[in-house]
């Protein structure tokens, strides 16, 4: 049996996507621009925060705020023994570019997605429609979306933060959905009965009893945020992932692995710093 009708009569995916996003461009520009700009600041603000002081200093901050979050001078010791690490290879410029975009992307990723999960966990239906939107964000290739980012905000940090916002911004949604649907009934139904507010509720009873799935989401944003920093160096964006992808084009397998550690020495410094269900 011949298929041929079936390949002749091509759904438009391809051609449709193009046509969307010329339109955004051609009509959106003041938003996409003002958006670029919000970025920009917010990359900058962050960045000068980082490079301005000196490393010893910002390593300080970085030490004192892990032995404030987990009561540990273990902890403590192998996040500053991981920086120094980060010092003598000479990588502390990358590493604070590669921040500045994960603290970025935690910025904007948590602004949206916790205010979003909020409202799916109260509205089942809403969850209904977003889902699928979520599934096609985790799913999609991050190359994909990264030529719409180029071709809304050029080359450099920019459209590397909303390559990775995109990526992954379904993780705080989906995790705050979490914490907030599972609240037990009996609280909900005791504070009602006390007079609670849906606001007093929600503030006093949901995001409390949500609070360790929400910085769950915290954590998952930043770990997929720094393994976004490879692919956001490709569209021009600083940071751990240029020395990654010279070695790749280079095959220069000291250097892959020298950066490529030091991304991973980042990674478990972040986990630890922010893992307060180990918090002793």
């Amino acid at each position: 049996m011949s298929v041929d009708w079936l390949t002749d009569n091509k759904i438009p995916v391809g051609k449709a996507a193009a046509a969307i996003f010329e339109w955004v461009r051609d009509n959106g520009e003041w938003f996409l621009n003002f958006l670029s700009m919000v970025m920009e600041a917010l990359i900058d603000g962050i960045l000068w925060v980082l490079q301005e002081p000196h490393p010893l200093i910002v390593i300080a901050v970085f030490v004192a705020i892990t032995y404030y979050l987990q009561r540990s001078w273990k902890v403590a010791l192998f996040v500053f023994a991981g920086f120094l690490f980060i010092l003598n290879q000479g990588y502390w410029d990358e590493t604070t570019e590669s921040l500045t975009l994960v603290l970025s992307a935690c910025v904007v990723c948590m602004a949206i997605g916790v205010p979003i999960g909020i409202a799916t966990a109260h509205r089942p239906r809403l969850y209904t429609y977003v889902r699928p939107i979520l599934d096609l964000m985790q799913t999609l290739p991050t190359f994909v979306y990264l030529i719409p980012a180029i071709v809304f905000f050029g080359i450099g940090m920019v459209p590397g933060l909303i390559a990775t916002v995109i990526f992954v911004l379904p993780a705080p949604i989906r995790l705050t959905h979490l914490g907030v649907s599972s609240t037990p009934q009996a609280l909900l139904e005791a504070a009602r009965a006390f007079g609670a507010t849906p606001r007093q509720t929600l503030y006093k009873v949901e995001l409390p009893y949500a609070l360790p799935q929400i910085m769950a989401g915290l954590n998952q944003t930043i770990m997929l945020s720094l393994s976004m920093v490879v692919v956001a160096a490709l569209v021009g964006a600083n940071g751990l992932g240029v020395p990654v992808v010279r070695a790749l084009n280079q095959v220069n397998t000291a250097l892959g692995f020298e950066s490529g550690f030091v991304i991973v020495v980042v990674a478990i410094m972040l986990d630890r710093i922010l893992n307060l269900g180990g918090r002793k």
